[in-house]
């Protein structure tokens, strides 16, 4: 299972990182096209915040399993383990319920979007296949919040401190 959840995490970074290599690629040349031959690419406001919109739900199902988000230490710092256990539990479980609700407005909104063939501006692109792409994004979140939610109840994740964090990575190089 474990190597699953590698797999699984390693193929939504790379999802994200190419999401956030198009979004700044399209900025660019678009950027570079209005200043320099003034014909900005057609679209490219539309389908930028689109796609860098998927590139934070992606980025979002990353962090599900590797945990990294912003969080607050000061009183469960001070808690014994088990308690420590049950803050980390609730406070994941709000998250679940949070992405989960996020990932069904999203099929909500992909499936209106569809009926009533809403498009760009310019080009004419659909928009329904941008949506669908953020809402896998926000489906893969869902999974990956639930499983270090069930890891977190069965003992075996414990959320880390932001500062310990930043100690492991920086004795293993990373930092």
């Amino acid at each position: 299972m474990t190597r699953f959840l590698d797999i699984f995490c390693r193929v939504t970074e790379w999802i994200a990182a190419i999401l956030l290599v198009a979004v700044t690629a399209l900025v660019v040349v678009s950027t570079l096209g209005r200043y320099l031959f003034a014909t900005p690419v057609p679209d490219s406001f539309d389908i930028s915040r689109l796609i860098l919109g998927a590139c934070l739900a992606w980025g979002f199902a990353v962090i599900g399993l590797k945990g990294g988000h912003i969080q607050v230490d000061l009183v469960a710092e001070s808690l014994g383990p088990r308690l420590r256990r049950a803050i980390d539990a609730l406070a994941w479980a709000a998250l679940l319920l949070f992405a989960v609700l996020l990932a069904w407005k999203i099929w909500g909104r992909i499936l209106s979007v569809r009926a009533s063939g809403e498009t760009t501006f310019d080009l004419r692109l659909p928009l329904w296949p941008f949506l669908a792409l953020i809402w896998g994004g926000l489906a893969a979140s869902c999974v990956t919040i639930a499983i270090k939610l069930i890891r977190i109840i069965a003992g075996v994740d414990m959320v880390a401190s932001a500062d310990n964090q930043e100690l492991d990575e920086a004795k293993r190089g990373l930092r």
